[in-house]
C-alpha cells in the first residue's frame, strides 16, 4: 500500500556527484560541463541492481493518474470490492454510518481534528464534482517536496467520528469510495483542506505525491486546450480550434541552428542521445556514455538503421512505418514560421506587442506583477517573456515594454503529445517527456547558443524529440517489430528528475556560460521571480544576460516556469518576428509619420567629422554647378552613339536571341498535355476531350502592373492567340488584355464574364491558369470578416474556387507556381497525380534536354558559397550588420526595418559622394556598397553605347521604399548625376516611371521608332544603368533584365523565415547561364571590373588594425561562435577585416575603444582564405566563373525584343541542375605588385573597355543578404539539405506534428510533395481549410493541375506552349483519317444503253431498275490488287494494270484524308460524352450493366451439325428479345413489320463482325443514329468475348463457336446470315399466331464494317429531267437519316442487297449523276435474308468474300442496288481486322520470314509447316503467285481464267470470268470467249462434265483443281472426266503448307491438250 521511495537520491551520492561536476566545470575548456543528471541517471549496469528492488513500487507510482484509470504499464488490475456490511449506508458521499462527508455540506461545520492530523479532500470516482472530507495523520502525507511520507496510513472519519483506520483500503470502503482499482492514498487523497478568512473550509493546494503530478498536468492539458482558442476569434484565427499534435504555432526563435557540433561541445549534452526521460535500457546507457565522451555531431542518432524515408515513394508514408519513425530525427526540423503564433496569414490581426499580448491564453494566478515604467529606456530592448509550464501571473503597469508569447508553452505541449503515434499501436508503456526534463533541456539549449544566435523553436522540438526517442528506443523498436504484442514490454527503470532537483541542475548548467543564462528560483509563484528579474534589469545587473529562466517548484510540486529573453539583439528579433506583415507595415508607417525617425537622422549627422552630409552635398553642388563632374563623363546620348569606323556602334552585347520554345519548356508542355489526357482517359468521366472543338484560356495574375504587362507581352509574342484561332492578325493590345486578368478590385466583373462565356460555349475547353498561385491563399470566409477596403484578400478563393468553376465540365484549372508548398497540404484540392514538376536537367550524369543555357537558381547560389575559391555570389555585409546592431541598442523604440533602411540609404549616399569626388566619404560606407556604386557609375564608360548595369535594392515596406527613393534622388541631384544613372521606384500597384533622357537611350538601343513608347516591364530596362528600388511585401513574379548585376536584399524582413518567403526573395536573382560565349573574349580582360578607385582604398595599412580591434571588440566581444568566426573570414564579403568608420564609431560609442582613420582591407596582414589571384582583386570582386566542362559560361537574361524565360517560381527539387562553379585556375596571376601601379585618381579605364552588359551576362548577379538569412541559407542539416528547405513551407500552413521525419536531400519533387501532403495542414485562414477529406480521392478536384518549377525558369512559356499543343490535339481528336481513294476501273464501265436516267428519283423504280445490266467490274479501291472480273462485252486493253503491291505495303500506301468528325459520327471506346453515358453503360449513378448469357442453337445441313451460338444480352437490351415463359430461355430476336412507319427507331438489326478492335472499333452508334432506338449486335470470336464485354458492357454480343476462333470474316458473315434467316422463320411463326402474315415481317439486316465512321448524302440540283447540266453538293448526315430513307423505299422487299458508295474527295459528277447503280456493294450492306435464303457466304473465306457473295446473289437472279447519293466514310484503323492474321512457322526457333511462295508445297515433303488456316494460305498464295498455275493468263485480259461458282483473287494481272453452275442462274454469254485457264475450287455436285464442255480453252491453257483431300481430288478428276481434255503429271500435285491436323487443301494442275 504505502509509499516507497526507492528512486530517491542518496544524499551522499548526490553531493559527491555535484562536487565532481563543479570541479570538472572549473577545469574544463568547454562552455558546459557534463550534466549532473546524466551522471546520476545514465550510469551503466552497476546502477540497475540498486534500482531493481524499487521497480515494482516505481511502477505503481508512475501509474496514469485519473479516476480509476488502468495501469499503463501492464494489464489492468481487477479489483473486487468487499461486500458492505448488512444494513449500512452505501450512498456516494456518505460514510457507512450514513454521515455526509461532502465538502459542500461540511464547509461551515465545526470538525474535531486531533493533534498531528490534517484535513484532506478525497476524490470519489462516482462523485467527480465533490471532495470528501477526511482526517489523516500528517506523518503519512508528503512534505513540500513530495518526500518523507511514511509508508502506510492512519486516518479518522470526520462524519461518524470513527478512529484508527490503519489501512487505506478499509478507510476507502468506510467512506464509500467504491473503487474498481486497488485503493491507493496517492491516487485518491488529492487536496489539503484549509479555512479561509471567513472560517469556511475550502479546497487548498494539491497534495504533492512524488512522480505523479507531471503526468496529471499533461493529461489535463488535452482537455483544456480545446477551449484555449475560440475557433472564430479574429486575432487568433491562426490557431487551430482543435487540439492536434503539433499544430501549436511556433515562432522564429531565431534563425540559426545550434551549429555544427564539434564547435559546440555543449550542444550534444542537450541534443545528443544523452538526455533521457527517466527510462532507459542498459544497452542505451552505454550508448549514451560513449556518445557523450565522443562529443558527436547533433546527428548522433545517425547510427539508427533505415535512417530517413526511403528514396522512392509514390503514395506517401505513414508515421508508423519503420522508415519514417526510425528516420532522421537527428537534426532540427527547421524553422516553424516566422509568424505562426501571431497568425500571420494576410489577415489583419491584433498585435502581440503591448497589452494585446496578454490576451493570449496564458493562465494567470496569484498577485499581479508590475512592469517598471522606464524598462525599455533602461534595457534598450523589450524583453520577450515565453510562458512555460504551469500558471503565469498577471502583468500590470507598463505593458507596452514587454512582449508575452505562449509559443514555448505550445512547444512543450506539442512535444508531450509525441508518443501518440506509438500509443495507437498499443505500446502504452511509452511515457511522454517530463516537464522537468523539458525545462532542463531548454536551459542546456540556451546555454550553448552563441551571442549572435537566436533561439529557434524547431531546434528545441528536435532536441525534445531526440531525447524522447533515445529514452524509449527499446520500446519503440519492439513496438515497430511486434505490433500485436499481447502485453506491452516492461518499462526500464531509471529515476526521473524531480522538481526539487530541477533548480539545482538548471543553475548548475547555467553556471558556466558567463552569465548569458540566469536562473531565478522562486519559492511560491512566478510572480516573485518576474519581479526579481525586472528589478535586476532596472539595476543593470543583467547587462550580459541574454536569457532569464524563472522556475517555481513550490509545495504542490507542479512546476511553474517561464523564460524571458533579455538580450537586446535576441529580444528585438523575437519581438519583431511576432508581428504579422500588416502589423509590421503599420508599425513602420507609424514611426515615419510621427517623426520618431528624426533622432536617427540627427545621430547620423554627428558621425561625420567634416560636418553634416547635406552641408557637404550643398557645398559640392555649388562648387561644381554649371559643369558636370570631371571624373565621370556623362553617358549622354551623343556618347552612347559613339561609332566605329564602319559607322555602327561597337557594342556587341545587345545581340537578340532566337525566339523559340526551349526543349525544357516543350517537355513540360507535353507533360501537362499527358496529364490532361489521363484525366480524360480515366473512367471517372470528368473530362470529355472528344466533345471540345477549341481551346480558350484566362491567365489570372497578382495585382502587379509590371507582371501584368510582362504576361501580356508573353501572350502576344508567343502567337498562342493566333494558333488557338481566338484572334486574327493584326492583334491589338486591347484584344490581348481579354486573356489576362489582374486580380484586383475590377477582377470580379471580368471573371463573371469568363464564366458566362464558358457556360455559353460547352464545346470549348477553357483553361483557367492561376499564375503565381501561392499568392493570396486566404479563405474568402476570412475575407468576409475583414474590412472591405483590402479587396484582393481572399479573391483567389472567391473566384477560382467558386462552385461554377468547380462544376463546369469544360473548365480545367492550372495552378502555376514556383512555391507550391501551400497547395500541398492534407486538405489540398489537387491530386498528387495531377502535379507536374519541372524536370531535372541531369539524370545519372546524362544531360536529358540539350540546351545552350543552364539555369542558375537557389541551389547554385548556395553552392557558390561552398566552393571556397571565389568570392561567393551570396554574401552578407558585416560592417553594415555591425552598425545596425549598434544602432538597434541605441534606438530601442525604432523597428529594425527602419534602422536598416536608414543605414543602407546612408551608405549608398556616402558611396555616391565618394565616387563623385569626395573621397573622405569612403569612411562612411561599407566596402560592399562602395563596390556596387563604383560599378554602377563606371560601367557606362566601358561601353561605346553607354550600356550600364542594374542594381536591385529590395525594400519590402512601401513607405520606407518611398523614403529611400527620395533620399537617393536628392543625393543624385546634388552630385549632378541625373544623366548617369536612373533611380526607379518599383511599386506593384503602379507602372514604371523612367526619365525622358533614359527613355531616349532605351529607344535608341532597342531601335524603337514609336514616339509614345515607354518601358512597361523591367525586362525593357535592359542595359540601363539604374537602381531599381523594388517594394511590396512579396515579389509577384516580375522578371528582371540580364543587366541585373547586384541584388541587394539586405533589407528583407529577416524574421520572415518561411521557406516560401525566403525562396521568393532569392528567386529575384535567378538567371540563365549560357555556354556560348566566344573564347577569344577569354578571361584576360575580366579580372578587373571597375577602375582603380577601389584599389586606392587598400593602401592605408596603419589604420586597418584599430578597426579590426574595434570590430572584434564591438560586434564579437560578446561570445561569438567559432564557426561564425571562421565563416566570416571567407563568406563575409568584407573579409571580416574590412569595416567602416561609421560602424566603428557606432560600436566604439559602446565599447569605448578609440579608433582613428578610415579602415581598409589589408590583404597582406589578414588575408582571407582565397587563392593569390583572389587577393589581387578589388574587394568584392569575383573571378571569372568556369564550368567544369570547359567552355566559359555566359549568363543571359532575355532582352526585351523577344520572350524572356518567362516567369517566376521556385525549385521544388533541391537537386536541380548543379553548375559546378570553380575559380579558373588559368587566370593570369595579378599579384599585389601589379596592383600597386594603379593610380589612385579613380580615372583609370580598364585595359580594354568592355560593355558591362556583356560582362553581367557572364555570371549571375551578386546577392547581398542579412546575416541572419545568410546563416540559415548556408547552414545544412544532417541530411545535407540547406536548412532553409526544412523551414515551415508557407505562412498559411502548419506542421501536423513535431513527430515527423526531416526532408531528405535525395527526395524528388514528387516525394517532397507527398511529404508536405502528409505533414502539413492549412491554417483556418487558408482557403483549403474546409476541404477536410484528408487525402481521400473524392476530396481532390478532378480538373485541377499544379505546375511547379524554379523562379524565372520559363513556366509562362511552357504553359503557353501547352495551350498550343492542347489545341492541336483537340483538333486532332475531332479529326479522323478516312480512306480517300477514287473508284478504280471507271474506264472499264460497261457502255450500255441502259442508264438510270430518272435523276431526281429518291428511290429506285423497280421496273426501270430490273432492266439495268449488272456491272461485274469491281470499283472499290481497296480491291485495286484484285483480279478483274470479265463480262463478254468489255474491251479490256491488255496494258499492264500496274505492278502488284507487296502485301505489307497495302496498308501503308492507301490514301487517306483528315476529316473533322461531325456530330453524326460513330465512335470508339475513347469517346464519352454526357449523352453517351447511359448508352455505353458507364454512369456514376448506375452499376455497370449486368448481362446474361443465352445459348441459341439451330441446325444447318451444309455444316452437317447443329450450330450453337451464344448471345450476351445486357439487362437494358432484353426488350429486343423474346424469352420463354417460364424458364427465360432465349426464343428469338424481335423483328418489326414491313408496314411499320415509326420514325423513332431503325427497323433493321445491325450486325458488326469484329476482331482485335475492342478499343478502336467504332461501335458507339449513339450519335450516328441521332439517338434513335436501334438494335446493334457485335459479332465476336469466343476468345475475345471477355475483352469486348469489358470495353462495351452495354452492347449485345453474338459469340461465334470456338471452332471459328481462327476463321476469317466469311465465317462471321455466313453465321450472321444463317442466324438471321433462322430468326426470321421463328418470328414469322411467333407472329403468325398473333395474326400477322409471314411476308409482313421485316426481312432486312445490316452488316456493317467496324470502321464505318460517317455517312454523307449528295444533294443534286437538276436543271431539267434530261438536262445534262446539274449541280450537286455533299453533306454529312446521320445514319438514322440514311437508314430510314432506304427502309422507306417502295417495293424494298424485292431487292436482295442494298448498299452505298464509298466516299472520296474527288468524286466526279458522273458518279453521282445517276442515283442508283446495279453493281457490287461493300462495307455497309443491307441484306434481305428472305430472298437470299439459298445464297450463302463462303464460311471459309478470308478475303474478297463480299465480291464472291455479290456474284452469287446476282447469278441467282436477285437485285443488288447501290444508292450512289449516299456514301460511307471508312476510318483508317491501324490495328485488328484482317491485320490480326499472321502467318508464322510452327517451328519455334525459325525466325526467318515466311514469304507467300512458301505457302504451298509438294505433298509428303519435309517442308516446314506453317501455323495458319489452309484457306488463308491458299488465298494469299493465289493473290501473289497464281501466275505459276496460270502462265498463259498473265496480262492476257482477253483470255481470262474461267472460275466456276467462286471468285478467288488471282492478282491484278490476271482476269477471271465468273460462272455459276446452278440451274437457271444468270451467266454472261461465253460462246465467243477463249479461256486461258480453269479454276475448280471445292466444286459441288452441280458442276458436271457436261457443264464444263460448254467452254472453250486455248491450247496450253492450265487447269487448277482444289479439294479438301487427295482422295476427293482423284474422285473429282474422274467424275468430271477431266483427263479427256487435260493432261496431268505426278509432280503437278501440291498442298497448302499445313500440318495434317490442320487439314491442308490439295491442288492438282494440268495442261489443256
Amino acid at each position: 500500500m504505502g509509499n516507497s521511495y526507492a528512486g530517491q537520491l542518496k544524499a551522499t551520492r548526490f553531493e559527491e556527484v555535484l562536487h565532481n561536476s563543479i570541479e570538472a566545470s572549473l577545469r574544463s575548456n568547454n562552455l558546459v560541463p557534463r550534466p549532473v543528471f546524466s551522471q546520476l541517471y545514465l550510469e551503466a549496469e552497476q546502477q540497475l541492481s540498486s534500482l531493481e528492488g524499487g521497480s515494482r513500487v516505481d511502477n505503481e507510482e508512475e501509474e496514469e493518474e485519473g479516476e480509476g484509470g488502468p495501469d499503463p504499464n501492464g494489464p489492468p488490475n481487477p479489483y473486487q470490492l468487499p461486500p458492505a456490511p448488512e444494513g449500512c449506508c452505501t450512498t456516494d458521499g456518505f460514510c457507512q454510518a450514513g454521515k455526509d462527508l461532502r465538502l459542500v455540506s461540511m464547509s461551515s461545520e465545526p470538525v474535531d481534528v486531533p493533534a498531528g492530523f490534517l484535513l484532506v479532500g478525497a476524490k470519489s470516482p462516482s462523485l467527480p464534482d465533490h471532495l470528501l472530507v477526511c482526517a489523516v495523520d500528517k506523518r503519512f502525507l508528503p512534505d513540500d517536496n513530495g518526500h518523507n511520507a511514511l509508508l502506510g496510513f492512519s486516518g479518522n472519519c470526520v462524519g461518524c467520528g470513527k478512529k484508527g483506520f490503519c489501512y487505506f483500503t478499509d478507510f476507502s470502503n468506510h467512506i464509500n469510495l467504491k473503487l474498481t482499482t486497488q485503493p491507493k492514498k496517492q491516487k485518491h487523497l488529492k487536496y489539503y483542506l484549509v479555512r479561509n478568512a471567513q472560517g469556511t473550509l475550502t479546497k487548498g493546494p494539491l497534495i504533492c505525491w512524488k512522480g505523479s503530478e507531471f503526468r496529471s498536468r499533461q493529461s489535463s492539458a488535452g482537455t483544456c486546450s480545446s477551449s484555449l482558442f475560440p475557433p472564430s476569434s479574429g486575432p487568433l484565427a491562426a490557431f487551430p480550434s482543435e487540439s492536434v499534435p503539433g499544430t501549436n504555432p511556433g515562432v522564429l526563435m531565431g534563425a540559426q541552428q545550434a551549429g555544427p557540433a564539434p564547435d559546440h561541445p555543449s550542444l550534444t549534452s542537450a541534443s545528443g542521445p544523452a538526455v533521457f526521460n527517466g527510462k532507459d535500457s542498459p544497452k542505451h546507457q552505454q550508448l549514451a556514455k560513449s556518445s557523450l565522451s565522443a562529443l558527436p555531431r547533433p546527428s548522433a542518432l545517425g547510427i539508427l538503421p533505415n535512417s530517413g524515408p526511403p528514396k522512392k515513394r509514390h503514395k506517401g508514408w505513414s508515421p508508423e512505418s519503420p522508415s519514417a519513425t526510425d528516420g532522421g530525427y537527428s537534426q532540427s526540423s527547421g524553422n516553424r514560421a516566422k509568424y505562426e503564433g501571431a497568425g500571420v496569414s494576410r489577415v489583419p490581426q491584433a498585435g502581440l506587442v503591448g497589452p494585446a499580448s496578454v490576451s493570449f491564453p496564458v493562465v494567470a494566478s496569484g498577485e499581479p506583477v508590475s512592469v517598471p515604467d522606464n524598462l525599455l529606456k533602461i534595457c534598450k530592448a523589450k524583453p520577450v517573456i515565453f510562458k512555460g509550464h504551469g500558471n503565469f501571473p498577471y502583468l500590470c503597469g507598463n505593458l507596452s515594454d514587454v512582449v508575452v508569447s505562449p509559443l514555448l508553452y505550445t512547444c512543450y505541449q506539442n512535444s508531450q503529445s509525441i508518443s501518440r503515434a506509438y500509443e495507437q499501436g498499443g505500446a502504452s508503456s511509452i511515457q511522454p517527456i517530463s516537464e522537468e526534463m523539458q525545462l532542463l533541456l531548454t536551459v542546456y539549449y540556451l546555454v550553448q547558443l552563441a551571442a549572435d544566435q537566436v533561439p529557434l523553436m524547431e531546434d528545441l522540438e528536435q532536441i525534445f524529440l531526440r531525447s524522447w526517442r533515445e529514452s524509449h528506443l527499446t520500446e519503440i523498436r519492439q513496438y515497430q517489430q511486434v505490433p500485436s504484442q499481447p502485453y506491452p514490454p516492461a518499462p526500464s527503470t531509471a529515476t526521473p528528475v524531480t522538481s526539487a532537483q530541477l533548480p539545482w541542475l538548471a543553475g548548475l548548467a547555467a553556471s558556466s556560460c558567463n552569465d548569458s543564462v540566469h536562473v531565478i528560483e522562486c519559492a511560491y509563484s512566478l510572480a516573485e521571480g518576474l519581479s526579481e528579474m525586472f528589478r535586476l534589469l532596472i539595476e543593470g545587473k543583467l547587462a550580459k544576460t541574454n536569457y532569464v529562466v524563472i522556475i517555481c517548484a513550490c509545495r504542490n510540486a507542479a512546476i511553474d516556469s517561464c523564460i524571458a529573453v533579455t538580450g537586446k539583439y535576441q529580444a528585438r528579433i523575437l519581438s519583431e518576428s511576432l508581428l504579422s506583415p500588416a502589423e509590421y507595415q503599420r508599425e513602420v508607417h507609424y514611426e515615419l509619420v510621427t517623426g520618431k525617425v528624426d533622432s536617427l537622422g540627427a545621430f547620423f549627422s554627428t558621425l561625420c567629422p567634416e560636418g553634416d552630409m547635406d552641408i557637404l552635398l550643398d557645398k559640392f553642388h555649388q562648387e561644381n554647378q554649371g559643369h558636370v563632374s570631371s571624373l565621370l563623363p556623362a553617358s549622354s546620348v551623343t556618347q552612347a552613339a559613339a561609332l566605329d569606323v564602319s559607322g555602327t556602334p561597337v557594342c556587341t552585347s545587345c545581340h537578340l536571341e532566337p525566339n523559340g520554345v526551349r526543349p525544357f519548356q516543350l517537355a513540360v508542355a507535353q507533360k501537362l498535355l499527358s496529364h490532361v489526357c489521363s484525366i480524360a482517359d480515366s473512367s471517372t468521366q470528368n473530362l470529355d476531350l472528344g466533345s471540345f472543338e477549341k481551346v480558350d484560356f484566362l491567365i489570372c495574375i497578382p495585382p502587379s502592373e509590371v507582371t501584368y504587362q510582362q504576361t501580356l507581352f508573353h501572350v502576344w509574342h508567343s502567337g498562342v492567340l493566333l494558333e488557338l484561332g481566338l484572334e486574327k492578325e493584326p492583334m491589338t493590345k486591347q484584344r490581348v488584355e481579354q486573356y489576362v486578368l489582374k486580380l484586383d478590385a475590377e477582377a470580379q466583373t471580368r471573371f463573371k464574364a469568363f464564366l458566362q462565356n464558358s457556360f455559353q460555349n460547352p464545346h470549348t475547353l477553357f483553361v483557367l491558369i492561376h499564375d503565381h498561385a501561392h499568392w493570396d491563399l486566404v479563405s474568402s470566409a476570412v475575407h468576409n470578416l475583414c474590412s472591405q477596403s483590402d479587396l484582393p484578400v481572399g479573391l483567389v478563393d472567391r473566384l477560382l474556387n467558386c462552385r461554377e468553376v468547380k462544376e463546369a465540365p469544360n473548365i480545367v484549372t492550372l495552378h502555376v507556381t514556383s512555391f507550391p508548398y501551400a497547395l500541398q497540404t492534407q486538405h489540398t484540392l489537387i491530386s498528387p497525380y495531377n502535379e507536374i514538376h519541372w524536370p531535372v536537367s541531369y539524370s545519372n550524369g546524362v544531360d536529358l534536354y540539350h540546351e545552350n543555357k543552364k539555369y542558375f537558381g537557389l541551389s547554385e547560389f548556395i553552392e557558390s558559397t561552398l566552393s571556397g575559391h571565389s568570392l561567393p555570389l551570396l554574401r552578407y555585409d558585416s560592417s553594415f550588420e555591425a552598425m545596425v546592431t549598434a544602432l538597434g541598442k541605441r534606438f530601442p523604440r525604432l523597428h529594425s526595418a527602419v534602422i536598416r533602411t536608414f543605414v543602407l540609404v546612408q551608405h549608398y549616399a556616402a558611396a555616391m559622394m565618394a565616387v563623385s569626388g569626395l573621397p573622405q566619404m569612403k569612411n562612411h560606407t561599407s566596402v560592399e556598397t562602395l563596390e556596387i556604386t563604383q560599378n554602377l557609375l563606371n560601367a557606362p564608360k566601358q561601353c561605346p553605347c553607354g550600356h550600364g548595369l542594374m542594381v536591385l535594392l529590395r525594400v519590402p515596406c512601401s513607405p520606407l521604399a518611398a523614403v529611400a527613393y527620395e533620399r537617393l534622388a536628392h543625393v543624385r541631384a546634388r552630385l549632378a548625376l541625373e544623366e548617369h544613372f536612373e533611380i526607379i521606384l518599383g511599386n506593384p500597384s503602379s507602372g514604371i516611371t523612367v526619365g525622358k533622357h533614359f527613355v531616349k537611350q532605351l529607344k535608341m538601343w532597342q531601335k524603337i521608332e514609336d514616339s509614345e513608347w515607354r518601358p512597361q516591364t523591367y525586362l525593357e530596362l535592359e542595359g540601363l544603368p539604374c537602381i531599381l528600388i523594388f517594394s511590396g511585401m512579396d515579389p509577384h513574379g516580375e522578371s528582371l533584365p540580364r543587366s541585373l548585376r547586384y541584388c541587394d536584399l539586405r533589407l528583407i524582413n529577416s524574421s520572415c523565415l518561411v521557406r516560401t518567403a525566403l525562396e521568393q526573395e532569392l528567386g529575384l536573382a535567378a538567371y540563365f547561364v549560357s555556354n556560348e560565349i566566344p573564347l577569344e573574349k577569354g578571361p584576360k580582360n575580366e579580372a578587373l571590373e571597375s577602375d582603380g578607385e577601389k584599389l586606392s582604398s587598400t593602401d592605408n595599412e596603419d589604420e586597418e588594425l584599430g578597426t579590426e580591434v574595434c570590430f572584434e571588440a564591438g560586434s564579437t566581444s560578446e561570445k561569438r561562435s567559432p564557426v561564425k568566426r571562421e565563416r566570416s573570414s571567407s563568406h563575409d564579403s568584407a573579409s571580416s577585416s574590412l569595416s567602416s568608420k561609421a560602424s566603428s564609431s557606432a560600436l566604439c560609442s559602446e565599447t569605448s575603444a578609440q579608433v582613428s582613420g578610415p579602415p581598409h582591407g589589408d590583404q597582406a596582414r589578414s588575408p582571407p582564405p582565397c587563392g593569390p589571384a583572389e587577393e589581387a582583386r578589388a574587394p568584392g570582386e569575383k573571378p571569372w566563373l568556369r564550368t567544369s566542362q570547359g567552355p566559359p559560361m555566359v549568363i543571359s537574361r532575355h532582352g526585351p525584343g523577344h520572350p524572356p524565360p518567362p516567369d517566376c517560381g521556385l525549385r521544388t527539387s533541391q537537386r536541380g541542375l548543379q553548375v559546378s562553379v570553380t575559380a579558373s585556375s588559368q587566370l593570369p596571376s595579378l599579384g599585389s605588385a601589379s596592383m600597386s601601379t594603379a593610380p589612385a585618381t579613380g580615372t583609370l579605364l580598364l585595359q580594354a573597355s568592355q560593355c558591362s552588359v556583356t560582362k553581367a551576362c557572364r555570371q549571375p548577379p551578386t546577392v547581398f543578404l542579412p546575416k541572419l538569412v545568410y546563416d540559415v541559407l548556408v547552414s545544412t542539416d544532417s541530411s545535407g539539405l540547406p536548412k532553409a528547405a526544412s523551414l515551415l513551407p508557407a505562412p498559411s500552413v502548419m506542421w501536423t506534428s513535431s513527430f515527423r521525419p526531416l526532408l531528405s536531400k535525395t527526395m524528388t519533387s514528387t516525394e517532397q510533395s507527398l511529404y508536405y501532403r502528409q505533414w502539413t495542414v492549412p491554417r483556418p485562414s487558408h482557403m483549403d481549410y474546409g476541404n477536410r477529406a484528408e487525402g481521400r480521392v473524392d476530396s481532390f478536384h478532378p480538373r485541377r493541375l499544379l505546375l511547379s518549377g524554379p523562379p524565372q525558369i520559363g513556366k509562362t512559356g511552357a504553359y503557353l506552349q501547352f495551350l498550343s499543343i492542347l489545341s492541336r490535339m483537340l483538333i486532332r481528336l475531332t479529326e479522323v483519317d478516312v480512306y480517300d481513294e477514287e473508284e478504280i476501273n471507271t474506264s472499264l464501265r460497261e457502255e450500255s444503253d441502259w442508264h438510270y436516267l430518272q435523276l431526281s428519283d429518291p428511290w429506285p423504280d423497280l421496273e426501270l431498275f430490273q432492266k439495268m445490266p449488272f456491272d461485274y467490274i469491281i470499283h472499290d479501291p481497296k480491291y485495286e490488287d484484285a483480279s478483274l472480273i470479265c463480262a463478254h462485252h468489255q474491251s479490256i486493253k491488255s496494258e499492264d494494270r500496274g505492278l502488284s503491291r507487296k502485301p505489307e505495303d497495302l496498308y501503308v500506301r492507301r490514301q487517306t484524308a483528315r476529316m473533322r468528325l461531325s456530330k453524326y459520327a460513330a465512335y470508339n471506346t475513347y469517346h464519352h460524352c454526357e449523352q453517351c453515358h447511359q448508352y455505353l453503360g458507364f454512369h456514376p449513378r448506375y452499376q455497370l450493366y449486368e448481362s446474361t448469357l443465352h445459348a441459341f442453337a439451330f441446325s444447318y445441313s451444309m455444316l452437317g451439325e447443329e450450330i450453337q451460338l451464344h448471345f450476351i444480352i445486357p439487362k437494358s437490351k432484353e426488350h429486343h428479345f423474346v424469352f420463354s415463359q417460364p424458364g427465360g430461355q432465349l426464343e428469338s430476336m424481335r423483328l418489326p413489320l414491313v408496314t411499320d412507319k415509326s420514325h423513332e427507331y431503325i427497323k433493321s438489326p445491325t450486325f458488326t463482325p469484329t476482331t482485335g478492335r475492342h478499343e478502336h472499333g467504332l461501335f458507339n452508334l449513339y450519335h450516328a443514329m441521332d439517338g434513335a432506338s436501334h438494335l446493334h449486335v457485335l459479332v465476336v470470336k469466343e476468345y475475345e468475348m471477355a475483352i469486348y464485354k469489358k470495353y462495351w458492357p452495354n452492347h449485345i454480343m453474338l459469340v461465334l463457336p470456338s471452332i471459328f476462333n481462327s476463321a476469317g470474316v466469311g465465317a462471321a458473315h455466313f453465321l450472321i446470315k444463317e442466324l438471321s434467316y433462322h430468326n426470321l422463320e421463328l418470328e414469322r411463326n411467333r407472329q403468325e399466331e398473333l395474326g400477322i402474315k409471314p411476308q409482313d415481317i421485316w426481312p432486312f439486316i445490316v452488316i456493317s464494317d467496324d470502321s464505318c465512321v460517317m455517312w454523307n448524302v449528295v444533294d443534286v440540283d437538276c436543271a431539267g429531267e434530261r438536262s445534262r447540266e446539274f449541280s450537286w453538293s455533299e453533306r454529312n448526315v446521320s445514319l438514322k437519316h440514311i437508314m430510314q430513307h432506304i427502309e422507306a423505299s417502295p417495293n424494298i422487299t424485292r431487292y436482295a442487297l442494298l448498299g452505298m458508295r464509298k466516299w472520296a474527295s474527288k468524286t466526279r459528277g458522273g458518279e453521282v449523276r445517276e442515283p442508283f447503280s446495279r453493281c457490287h456493294v461493300h462495307d455497309f450492306i443491307i441484306l434481305n435474308v428472305d430472298l437470299t435464303q439459298n445464297v450463302q457466304y463462303n464460311q471459309n473465306r478470308f478475303t474478297c468474300d463480299d465480291v464472291d457473295f455479290n456474284l452469287r446473289v446476282h447469278s441467282a437472279g436477285l437485285l443488288l442496288c447501290r444508292f450512289n447519293r449516299f456514301s460511307v466514310m471508312k476510318k483508317q484503323i491501324a490495328v485488328g481486322g484482317h491485320r490480326s492474321f499472321h502467318i508464322t512457322s510452327k517451328v519455334s526457333d525459325s525466325s526467318a520470314v515466311v514469304v507467300p511462295a512458301q505457302y504451298i508445297c509438294a505433298p509428303d515433303s519435309k517442308h516446314t509447316f506453317l501455323a495458319a488456316p489452309a484457306q488463308l494460305l491458299l488465298e494469299k498464295f493465289l493473290q501473289h503467285h497464281s501466275q505459276h498455275f496460270f502462265p498463259l493468263s498473265l496480262k492476257n485480259h482477253s483470255h481470262p481464267v474461267l472460275s466456276v461458282d467462286c471468285y478467288l483473287n488471282l492478282g491484278s494481272q490476271i482476269s477471271v470470268c465468273y460462272v455459276s453452275s446452278r440451274p437457271h442462274s444468270l451467266n454472261i454469254s461465253c460462246s465467243d470467249l477463249m479461256f486461258s485457264g480453269l479454276l475448280l475450287y471445292l466444286c459441288d455436285s452441280f458442276v458436271a462434265a457436261s457443264f464444263l464442255k460448254k467452254f472453250h480453252f486455248l491450247k496450253g491453257a492450265t487447269l487448277c483443281v482444289i479439294c479438301q483431300d487427295r482422295n476427293s481430288l482423284r474422285q473429282t478428276v474422274v467424275r468430271l472426266e477431266l483427263e479427256d481434255e487435260w493432261q496431268f503429271r505426278l509432280r503437278d500435285e501440291f498442298q497448302t503448307a499445313n500440318a495434317k491436323e490442320d487439314r491442308p487443301l490439295f491442288f492438282l494442275t494440268g495442261r489443256h491438250i
